[in-house]
């Protein structure tokens, strides 16, 4: 197949981490950007990113580079472009702009000068006018005007990439899914050991380190991606790909998951079971405060609140706890945690190794990691033990420090592309995934609806959260036993 050029977008931050896992799949020409990514492939690529990378959320196939210098030469430009290869007869389409530019002031006026010049081709060529279509197109094209170069692309991936389709229900302020795998990612952590959140709210980062522990796609939820509407889409090759689990490892630890709001609780369970991995993943009712140190290895990764919408005293007091449990019952392993004030990070009390900036939603946050250990940092090195590697040293090198004292606001000016960057502002609504007749799927790999074979709902039996001198596992579940229908369901686009 032919190579082309590719753009993965991302979020701020996580752009080495995307570039990483790009390379690893086997992209070419693999450049790094601002929130993307640019990278070379064929077909089966393209399909792959869409399917595979977990810190992506979109993949755009650029088909136009032009100078923009005013509305009429946006026009002229898009005109050029014979749109009878990309848009059949009846197919509709939508258009997504994101303009920094001195000229163009609105995006939406972008958006209606791409549009006009499409349908006035189709106009003088056919006679007839495709249809356009915001919930759901056919084709999805995506304009950037970076002050006058332009960049149209087709939209190969559809709703952003992060909406994995697990999530059945959330909590307040969730945390994004393709930053809970970016962090998961940075951490290093690929299942060596059990894994720990014990402010897991709906469960994001719990599901984000099983598929990464099992080395699972991130697509194999999604109903649907907008390259299967394209006039050249390879079912075959695609079916390839869905089916394939030759990469998928098993998982021979556990992860917990805990939160003192039983709602949360709650949540986290639905979504655990929606994704097919409560074999992997306990989730408890328990207090951080009552923390007790855990029998095995553990690395624990958290997102605690930032204090939006809790006072400061409180707030601060919690940073402390976590410090004290950290200090007093986490020896011997890492704790990575997110936050964005520096106040709470000094509440913590414990100096961290690495600090590594990353954005959640417009708020410049920072992602630290804290090794705990006994006794003095000479004696702890002395006995072997490693406090910032050398591809986190690379990590500090690259990133700008953080800034102390800083204030609750706002830290992104620019508007972002369908709100896709402001991950606080996500509403998801509760979704009851109905099994709907499908023959695109050969095979008997994956059905559209994950089911778990445990004895029954809830088969945990520990209770009452942190038990006492550590983790009571119970025959510690390895890989689940998903059981997949032979055909892949799609429900209908929304």
């Amino acid at each position: 197949m032919n190579e082309f050029e590719l753009i993965a977008k991302t979020f701020m931050g996580l752009e080495p981490v995307l570039a990483r896992e790009l390379t690893q799949m086997g992209a070419n020409n693999v450049q790094i950007g601002r929130r993307m990514v640019s990278f070379t492939g064929d077909k089966e690529m393209m399909y792959r990113a869409n399917f595979q990378l977990h810190t992506a959320i979109r993949i755009l196939k650029p088909i136009a580079r032009f100078k923009a210098r005013s509305a009429d030469e946006v026009y002229e430009e898009i005109k050029k472009i014979d749109w009878g290869q990309y848009i059949e007869k009846g197919k509709t389409f939508s258009v997504d702009s994101v303009v920094y530019s001195e000229e163009f002031r609105n995006s939406r006026f972008v958006t209606y000068k791409v549009k006009d010049a499409i349908v006035d081709q189709f106009r003088e060529k056919t006679g007839t006018r495709p249809n356009i279509s915001v919930s759901n197109p056919d084709i999805r094209l995506n304009i950037h005007i970076a002050e006058t170069d332009a960049t149209l692309s087709l939209d190969s991936s559809g709703e952003s990439l992060h909406r994995r389709g697990y999530r059945q229900e959330s909590v307040e302020a969730p945390l994004n899914e393709a930053l809970a795998a970016g962090m998961i990612m940075m951490t290093g952590w690929n299942g060596d050991c059990d894994f720990i959140d014990p402010m897991c709210g709906s469960g994001t980062l719990l599901v984000e380190a099983a598929l990464i522990a099992h080395n699972m796609s991130p697509g194999i939820f999604r109903k649907s991606f907008a390259f299967e509407k394209w006039p050249d889409f390879d079912e075959e090759l695609f079916d390839k790909i869905y089916n394939d689990d030759s990469q998928e490892r098993e998982f021979t630890h556990h992860i917990y998951g805990y939160d003192v709001d039983m709602k949360a609780v709650n949540t986290a369970r639905l979504n655990v079971r929606a994704a097919g991995l409560t074999k992997d993943i306990t989730v408890e009712h328990a207090d951080f405060k009552d923390f007790k140190k855990p029998a095995d290895k553990s690395i624990m990764v958290t997102n605690p609140p930032y204090g939006e919408r809790i006072s400061t005293p409180n707030l601060l007091n919690t940073y402390k706890m976590i410090g004290e449990r950290l200090k007093h019952a986490f020896m011997g392993n890492e704790a990575w945690v997110l936050s964005y004030r520096e106040e709470c990070f000094e509440a913590i009390g414990l100096k961290p190794s690495i600090k590594i900036p990353v954005y959640n939603g417009s708020l410049e946050c920072e992602f630290r990691k804290y090794a705990i250990f006994d006794g003095t940092m000479k004696d702890f090195r002395q006995d072997g033990g490693v406090v910032k590697t050398e591809d986190e040293k690379r990590q500090m090198a690259e990133k700008h420090r953080f800034k102390k004292n800083r204030e609750f606001k706002k830290r992104l000016d620019e508007d972002e592309e369908n709100a896709e960057a402001d991950i606080r502002s996500f509403k998801f609504r509760s979704m009851e995934r109905q099994g709907r007749d499908s023959d695109r799927r050969g095979g008997d790999r994956r059905g559209g609806k994950f089911q778990d074979n445990d004895d029954e709902r809830g088969s945990y039996k520990r209770q009452g959260g942190f038990a006492k001198g550590g983790f009571s596992k119970g025959g510690k579940p390895g890989k689940s036993n998903r059981k997949f229908s032979n055909k892949r369901n799609f429900d209908d686009e929304d």
